[in-house]
């Protein structure tokens, strides 16, 4: 499948999250250590997505950057990350599925709006699986998917939840609980940002957590010389820059 990750704290460079530690996303891209029969390199494309500090944040939503080559062969790449600084960031490395396209709109994060959304993960028997689902959206929704791929449509399917008022955590977990129940044995691990709060679900995929006083970082697989904390299967995820809460996705109403 893929890997990602995701920050919320203090402003710190693109590269000290994707490019520069030990282990990073960018060391991940060719030598994942837990990928859980999700295939073995990340060489599909990779993107960023982060929320501008300063003067150019006047748009107030996120700026993105998408490659449908490996995150090693963009030579632009070191450059622009060690330049950008932001509080909260998205970053994804891609794993293609057999029988679904490639190409720089089927990279995540996708984004609508103030939202950054990224899936790492696969659901069976696309598409067919997913056809009740898909009927739920409005043709609009359909029309506009970034990629015929599943996580477009997952994300197309928790942006709806959101344009009706559905809180973020709720959004998240209910498709989640729906896609698993139309396809089941579903890989559903989902990061999704407004840059305030972000909300992550581990469903099959590992993912793990870095807490400071200032600072949440969740990713796929632990990077650098922090401690970090694997988050239990099946597990909800909520956090701002200074809070966190982990609570099961079983049994939710």
């Amino acid at each position: 499948m893929c890997r990602h990750l995701a920050y919320l704290g203090p402003p710190v460079t693109l590269a000290s999250l994707v490019l520069d530690p030990d282990h990073s996303l960018y060391e991940q891209s060719w030598a994942p250590g837990d990928m859980r029969g999700g295939g073995s390199v990340n060489a599909d494309g990779f993107g960023l997505g982060w929320y501008p500090e300063g003067d150019v944040a006047v748009s107030g939503g996120p700026v993105r950057y998408r490659r449908n080559v490996p995150i090693w062969t963009d030579e632009n790449l070191p450059g622009l990350a060690g330049s950008i600084r932001s509080g909260a960031v998205i970053a994804a490395i891609r794993n293609g599925t057999v029988n679904m396209p490639y190409g720089q709109a089927a990279v995540a994060p996708f984004m609508h709006g103030t939202w950054l959304f990224s899936h790492n993960g696969q659901i069976p028997g696309w598409p067919d699986s997913t056809l009740k689902l898909a009927e739920r959206l409005p043709v609009a929704d359909l029309l506009q998917l970034d990629a015929s791929v599943d996580s477009a449509l997952l994300w197309a399917l928790i942006s709806n939840r959101l344009a009706e008022g559905v809180p973020p955590a709720d959004a998240v977990a209910t498709v989640v609980q729906d896609v698993e129940a139309a396809a089941p044995g579903a890989r559903l691990n989902v990061l999704l940002t407004d840059g305030e709060q972000l909300i992550a679900t581990t469903w099959t995929h590992s993912l793990h957590v870095h807490r400071t006083a200032e600072s949440v970082t969740v990713s796929s697989e632990q990077f650098g010389p922090h401690p970090w904390t694997e988050v239990p299967d099946r597990s909800l995820l909520v956090a701002t820059a200074t809070t966190l809460h982990i609570t099961p996705m079983e049994g939710r109403e």
